[in-house]
């Protein structure tokens, strides 16, 4: 059986180490949804670098396996997922399709692209969970495919309360190799954040939206 705890810790190592995650408390990001965050996560930068790249490959392989069992088709989600998701698949040996964020706008009109069947036990691959909506629209579409979606497997996740409400309200099991609270402890204790950088970024993870309010109200 996998450490699970190991593997969180040296995920986050890694994604601090290459700045697939960046730490800003005091000068926070704006992600898309207009929330403030002290933290910026792109996972894909670790394509650039191939011995994280397949110990992340390994993890997620050995991830699904240990929570999943027996699978019969590897799911990415666009776009971030896709690249992930093809690793995975190349190492279990299995089918790789993926879904799009929206209908293609020409041509057949898809939404999945890559064969699919009926029944078919589905594991889908993301690269990062937020809020997870985007991952779980992909689950719906493969679900109204008439797959058999067993779960979803990501690198990342910001441990947001909302994420778990959402996979839950969904009847969706899922599961990462490391996540928000092991990142802030690596990060604390390898000297990558001091103290009061520690204290915000706790703060951000038990109430984001307010956290936002509360910086600008500073500024």
């Amino acid at each position: 059986m996998t450490n699970k705890s190991e593997t969180e810790k040296k995920v986050a190592e890694f994604l601090l180490q290459i700045k697939a995650i960046k730490l800003q408390p005091t000068k926070p990001f704006t992600w898309a949804s207009g929330l403030l965050s002290p933290i910026y996560c792109d996972n894909r930068v670790t394509l650039s670098h191939p011995s994280i790249r397949t110990y992340i490959r390994q993890k997620l392989s050995t991830l699904i396996q240990e929570e999943f069992g027996s699978v019969g088709l590897i799911a990415g989600v666009a776009t971030a997922g896709i690249p992930q998701g093809v690793l995975v698949a190349q190492e279990l040996g299995l089918p790789f399709a993926y879904v799009r964020s929206k209908p293609k706008e020409h041509g057949t009109g898809s939404l999945i692209e890559g064969e699919i069947s009926a029944g078919q036990r589905v594991v889908v691959v993301e690269d990062l969970i937020s809020t997870g909506k985007s991952s779980l629209q992909a689950v719906e579409a493969l679900r109204e495919a008439g797959c058999d979606v067993a779960g979803l497997v990501a690198i990342f996740s910001y441990d947001l309360d909302v994420a778990t409400e959402n996979f839950k309200a969904a009847k969706c099991r899922f599961s990462t190799l490391s996540n928000y609270h092991a990142l802030i402890d690596y990060a604390s204790e390898n000297s990558f954040i001091n103290k009061e950088d520690l204290e915000l970024l706790r703060k951000w993870r038990d109430n984001p939206s307010e956290w936002g309010n509360s910086i600008q109200s500073e500024v």
